[in-house]
Formats: structure tokens, sequence, C-alpha cells
């Protein structure tokens, strides 16, 4: 049999997957539909509060009244912040470059502790909607819209590629084009958005998570048990190192080292959870502190579940295709379709389950696109048309904007998919590409609430420098992957055992290098560009608050008994009010002495 032949035959989406999946669909409208209909009994019971309608109307809308409950808002958390990018990206890379990247993990759990003591408590104190607002508090206006056209700019650049991911998988399961799928399926994610607001968006987040999860499941036991158990898919990734200790080397350009994944990944983390509208507007959607502290940490205890079952997913598609690479025989025709191609191989024979693996990719994008949008819309709202109108909207015209951003942006980013595919493999591009606004965002967030010494003008000057300084690394670093003149060496892989026809003979991999460097002519010069993806946004950040902070200090124009507290990470609240209090008491003690000394005379 050839490949083609045999690409066809795996494509065997029957009419029970097609109803699983459109069974998904049908539940994610009729949650809109329902939390529609509870937006506008709610809009009747407000009519009486006269000119805060409006503003209870958005609150509705944007944060759930801020009473959402810690296990909906949890399983939303996790929805949101894997993605189809995690789903499919993360057995990619282990089954590619082996379980180094796994180490991540570690760098999770140390976002959480900086969100659960530096960040979260100044942002929930301050009752926000917009998480940019924190800007103009803590600096001005100006910071503030910068904040929010990063955000924008960071969503264009990452919600297309969360809508092309399942539509990879899609394709591999039936064959449809991409293009096709992809706007059927998020007309049906911006309509139950837009009509059902943050609550229509958890409440489906929450079905999608356990879709996603059960899917998993799913190719992970028939899977395992096909090849002959757990110890077959171990002993397959020791022989060829996929199963790593700590790689400690200090070269800055290897893809994954113990550095680039600890401080890399807090950085990386941080971006994502701590400073990310997406994220915060769902803390902020609890009504106490301590239930959104409540929170992360379950949430943390879910994404480290699923980033393991992910993990143990890349190791049992090597098992599964160690004697026959699909991608070197062009089965897979793109390194993101390998764990679909698995799904099919295993999964294929029995009707409807298929269609449950895709549904769970799909929900898994469905989910991070309906937050996003959701957190376009709070933005645009409060950043920039309350900003700049200068008499309050009424309930319909808030509704009207909050409604129109989600269709507008909703057809932008299906549009944007076209450029997408031609980008490379989804998990470092979406690491990369978004390190371009995240970077700079972290830096001004972190100076922010850490550092009373920044200022606006610092602030400002930190972050454009390190926007077009990021701008040059992220283009750069993309450029050359998708021309070939940066390519990373896999792990060993074989087409010795295939039992199909492909282009080209059959031949063993084993010779390439195992450590996961770039491969390229060794007497080439250092290359900022080609550190470690990982390395992005932990840069963009710190070249924010380097020159953030120099720049302050030189201008001398910061006034620290000036600075709202509030605005400022605990402990560094703590330090600053002691200080003041010492200073207050000079004067007095000052006073005490002329006192005494008119006393004497």
């Amino acid at each position: 049999m050839h490949v083609e032949e045999l690409r066809a035959s795996l494509q065997s989406f029957g009419w029970p997957d097609y109803l699983v999946f459109c069974l998904m669909l049908a539940i994610c409208a009729v949650i809109g539909i329902y939390f529609c209909l509870q937006l506008r009994l709610e809009s009747r019971k407000q009519k009486a509060n006269g000119s805060e309608e409006a503003a209870s109307s958005a609150a509705s809308y944007l944060v759930g009244g801020r009473q959402m409950k810690i296990f909906p808002i949890t399983m939303s958390l996790i929805s949101s912040f894997i993605s189809g990018i995690t789903l499919l990206g993360t057995p990619t890379e282990v089954y590619l470059y082996g379980a180094q990247y796994m180490y991540i993990m570690g760098s999770l759990v140390l976002m959480g502790f900086c969100m659960y003591y530096f960040f979260l408590p100044v942002f929930h104190e301050l009752n926000l909607i917009s998480t940019y607002k924190y800007l103009e508090q803590r600096y001005n206006r100006s910071l503030r819209l910068f904040g929010s056209v990063m955000f924008i700019v960071a969503s264009l650049l990452w919600l297309p590629i969360v809508i092309y991911v399942p539509a990879i998988a899609f394709n591999q399961a039936t064959g449809v084009n991409i293009h096709i799928v992809t706007p059927i399926v998020c007309v049906v994610c911006i309509f139950y958005t837009c009509i059902g607001g943050l609550k229509a968006v958890v409440w489906t987040d929450v079905i999608q998570t356990l879709i996603m999860f059960g899917a998993m499941a799913l190719v992970l036991i028939k899977g395992t048990l096909d090849i002959g158990g757990p110890g077959v898919v171990w002993q397959k990734a020791q022989e060829t190192a996929r199963l790593e200790v700590p790689n400690f080397s200090a070269d800055l350009s290897e893809r994954y080292t113990f550095y680039s994944l600890v401080l890399g990944g807090v950085a990386h983390w941080l971006k994502s959870n701590a400073i990310s509208q997406n994220m915060i507007q769902r803390y902020l959607s609890l009504p106490t502190l301590r239930d959104a502290r409540i929170a992360i940490w379950t949430f943390i205890a879910g994404v480290l579940a699923f980033l393991m079952i992910c993990g143990y997913t890349g190791l049992l598609i090597y098992a599964t295709y160690s004697q026959c690479d699909p991608l070197e025989t062009k089965l897979a025709q793109r390194n993101d379709q390998l764990l679909p191609l698995l799904v099919m191989d295993t999964l294929g024979s029995y009707p409807g389950l298929p269609g449950v693996f895709v549904a769970g990719v799909f929900s898994a994008a469905l989910s991070s696109l309906s937050t996003g949008l959701n957190s376009l819309s709070a933005v645009v709202l409060e950043d920039f048309v309350k900003t700049f109108r200068k008499s309050p909207l009424t309930e319909g015209q808030t509704a009207f904007v909050m409604r129109s951003v989600v269709v507008v942006f909703g057809i932008i980013f299906v549009a944007l998919v076209f450029a997408v595919e031609k980008l490379g493999a989804v998990l470092q591009l979406t690491i990369t590409l978004s390190s371009v606004a995240n970077g700079p965002l972290l830096g001004i967030f972190t100076a922010g609430v850490m550092l009373p010494w920044v200022n606006s003008k610092g602030a400002l000057l930190g972050g454009f420098s390190s926007l077009i300084v990021m701008a040059w690394m992220c283009v750069s670093a993309q450029r050359d992957l998708v021309t070939g003149d940066l390519v990373y060496k896999r792990k060993p892989y074989s087409t010795m055992g295939c039992n199909y026809t492909f282009a080209g003979e059959p031949r063993e991999f084993a010779s390439l290098a195992l450590d996961g460097a770039i491969s390229s002519v060794p007497s080439a010069p250092f290359q900022l560009y080609r550190i470690s993806y990982l390395y992005f946004t932990l840069f963009g950040a710190l070249v924010t608050i380097v020159v953030a902070l120099v720049t302050s200090l030189l201008l001398r124009e910061t006034d620290l008994d000036g600075v709202d507290t509030r605005l400022l990470t605990p402990f560094v609240r703590r330090w600053l009010e002691r200080r003041r209090h010492r200073r207050s008491k000079i004067p007095d003690s000052g006073q005490k002495s002329s006192n005494k000394q008119e006393t004497k005379t």
C-alpha cells in the first residue's frame, strides 16, 4: 500500500463522529442562549438603578457580576490556558526533541507563588474589569493605552494559531480543508460568546474541559494497550534518550536547558497568567481574594496533570511509530498532525471515538477563542470607548459595543488563519510571536508592582525599547526557521519497519545528535535571536525593566511619598509605608530638640 492510500484509509470519519462533533457545538450554542436569557432577566431587574444600569450590565457580561464560583472558574482557567496548542504541540515537542521540555512544569509552580504573593493581591483589591486600568492608576493614561494595544496585538498573533490547530486535527481525521471547517466552527464560538458573556464562556469551558480530558484518556488507554503496556513506552523512550535528566548547559542557543525551562518558563507562564486580561478577568470574577488564591492552585494542579498526559502521549506516539516515522514518510504532512494520526490509527475502527477526540481538540481551541474574544470586548469597552467618550454609555450602547467587538475580531482571526499555516510548528510559533507584545507588557506590570522608583516616562520608554528589540528578535528567529537557516536536531527515528511504500528509501536515523542543539555552521557568529525561544519573554521583560528603572532614576522625577501603596505588591507596600513612617518622625524629633533648647535658655 502506498502512503497516499494509507492516509486516505485513515480518514474514516463516519456519521457517528460527525454526530458527536456537532453535538458538542450544539451544547455550546444552547449554553450561550441560556445565559443570554439570564442576562436579559438581570437587565430587567436593574432598570430601577438609573445611571448605574449600563455599568452593572457590563459587569454581568464581562465578569459575571463578580459572583462566580471556584469550580467553574478553575475549569475555565484550565481550558483557556491549555488550548489546542498545548494539546497538539506538547506531544509533538516530546516526540521530536524528547521529554526535556516537561521540566517546565517546575516553573509553573514557581509562577503560582509569584501570582499568589505579588500580582493577584494588587489586582483583586483594585476591583478592576480591565487589567490595563492598573497601568493608568500606576503610571498614566498613555501607559494604559500602550498596554491595551499590546494585548490586542498579542491576541492577533495568538488566537489565529489557536483556531488553526484544531483544523489540523480535523483535516487529518476527515480530509476536509481547514479553511472550510474553520469558519463554520468559529461562527458557533462567536455566537455563544457574543450573546452569553462571561458566564456562557465559563460554563462552555467546563463542558469543553471534560471533553478534552476524556478524549486524551481514550487515546492514552487504547494506544498503550495496543503496543503492549506502559513498559514498552518507557523502554523505547530510554533507547533513544527521549527520557533525560535536566540539561544544565549554559549554552543559550540550546532549545531546552534547565535554565531556559525554569527562568524562561516562569516568565512565559507569568505573561500568560499574571498580566493577561484573558486569565485575570476570571480571577476578578470571584468574590474574594481567598477564592482567587484557591483557584490559582487548583488551576495549577489541573494544568500539571494535563501536561503530564500530553508528555506521556508524546512518548506513546514515538513508541507506536518508532520503526516508521510518519513525518519522514509524509503519512503526517505537518508536525502537529502526529497526535491526530495516532488517534485515527488507534480509535478509527470505533465509530464515534474519533469524533470525541476531534471534539476535544476543538473544545480546547473554542475555550481559548471565546476567552480571548470576551477579554477583547472588556478591553475595547473599558480602555478605548469609555476612556475617550465624555458622556456615559446607555445599556443599549454598552451591549452593542461589547457584542460588536466579539463579532469583528472573530472575523479577523478567521481571516488570519491563512497566514498561520505557513509559519511552522505551533508551540514554538506561539511562544515566539506572542513574546513581541508580552515581553514588554510583563516588564511594565512587574516594574509597576515591584519597583516604586519607576515612573511613567521610564515605563513608556522601556516598553517601546523592548517592543522594538523583541519584534526584531522574534521575526528574525521565525524567518530563519521558515527558510531552514535555523534547524533544531531531533531525536533518533527510523523508517526501516514501514509496511507501506513512500518516496525515498527506508533508513535509520540514529546518528543525529541527542542534545537538541541548533544545527548550524560551527564558525557562525552568535546571533541574539537564536537563543532558545523560551528566553524571549524573559528577555523582553528584562529590557523593559532595566530601561525603565535607569531612565526613571536619571530623570529623578519619582516621588516615592506620592506613590499609591495600593498599587504595589504587599511586601513592597509594607516597606514603603515603614519608610514614610520613619521620615514622618524626623521633623518631630527635630522640633522636640528645638523645644528643649528653648526651655534651657
